[in-house]
């Protein structure tokens, strides 16, 4: 089944034409839980990963002999929907009770060092053939592989993530790993996708407000501080006001491309480290697929389901219910990424 996101409740450019200047396009992804194949995109799905080639592990010494067991993550999760979908009695049973307490346990592993290599997390495969907002470069590269360590506790802070990102030509991979390694415990369970299929779809979207020309932006402020002063005048039966942030520029969900949100921090410039170019916004993984602010970008296909059952399908969550927004260098693929948490 495709995604379809319903048309803008305002045609922005009417109201500011000069906006047209600064429109792009971001492939929403639309992950939704299915049984997806290696040769397809998807999240928390297998990896085309070569059989001769390391799977990537997290080196950095941090604890991670502590935690719930991904297998136990996934029964967990499958029990509890298994149980609310039930059309009589809705809700787990005692017996489900008991078995889900069991499942939410951690576990200590004694053996394991700081020091040890934890295998990391394979998160999401995108082939360029399916989301069109990848970009053309790196060279003949058609597949870009996402993974993370299941803790966050990282860097000097010792609360950051670690990522890896790797291209690859799909065209060159022989003999498949068939069994990839797993980290025996997991941090959270926000660090564990659910298997899930996309349903890529190109929108229009602008940049986030704040880096757009003062003038501008100060004008979009004014506009929709009228919005909602003619909100709280109007009667109860109204539709809530149309924002530039939440209605019109940035979609929320899982997405390729496009422009950041910088909605929880003031923006800051993110130069490759190496080069100094400044990078361009690479994924979005995003918490939930929509929320409150945010359901005028909920697809049609979707408009009859609730927010709290149906609007977190990967059941991935970044830092507090927040987005992860990943850049990469325009020149050289292999120069570090870099990310901010919204």
């Amino acid at each position: 089944m495709t995604r379809t996101t319903p048309p803008r409740p305002i045609d922005v450019e009417v109201l500011f034409p000069e906006l047209a200047a600064y429109r792009g396009t971001t492939t929403r992804l639309h992950p939704r839980p299915g049984n997806p194949q290696m040769s397809a995109s998807s999240v928390g799905g297998p990896m085309l990963w070569p059989a001769d080639e390391p799977w990537p592990v997290c080196r950095e010494a941090h604890g991670h002999g502590r935690g719930r067991r991904p297998a136990d993550i996934h029964r967990y999760r499958r029990i509890l929907a298994a149980a609310w979908a039930r059309e009589q009695n809705p809700g787990p049973t005692e017996e489900e009770r008991e078995l889900l307490a069991e499942l939410r346990l951690e576990h200590r592993l004694p053996e394991v060092s700081e020091t040890d290599p934890l295998p990391m997390i394979g998160l999401a495969q995108l082939y360029r053939r399916d989301v069109p907002d990848l970009p053309a470069e790196p060279g003949e590269y058609d597949l870009l592989q996402v993974f993370w360590c299941p803790f966050n506790t990282h860097g000097p802070s010792r609360y950051e993530l670690e990522l890896h990102l790797r291209w690859r030509r799909s065209w060159e991979v022989g003999e498949v790993l068939a069994t990839p390694p797993q980290p025996p415990v997991v941090g959270s369970d926000g660090f564990v996708p659910e298997p899930c299929v996309l349903h890529p779809e190109q929108v229009v979207s602008y940049p986030f407000a704040g880096l757009l020309p003062e003038e501008l932006c100060a004008r979009l402020d004014a506009w929709e501080a009228q919005e909602t002063e003619a909100d709280q005048s109007a009667d109860e039966n109204t539709a809530d006001p149309v924002g530039y942030q939440y209605d019109l520029s940035i979609p929320p969900g899982w997405r390729v491309g496009g422009f950041a949100s910088w909605h929880a921090t003031d923006p800051y410039p993110m130069d490759c480290r190496i080069c100094r170019t400044p990078m361009h916004l690479l994924l979005t993984i995003d918490s939930s697929e929509w929320d409150g602010g945010s359901g005028s970008w909920k697809p049609l296909e979707d408009r009859d389901l609730l927010t709290h059952l149906d609007a977190t399908p990967t059941d991935v969550t970044v830092g507090r219910c927040g987005e992860l927004n990943v850049f990469a260098c325009p020149t050289d693929p292999d120069h570090p990424h870099r990310w901010s948490i919204q």
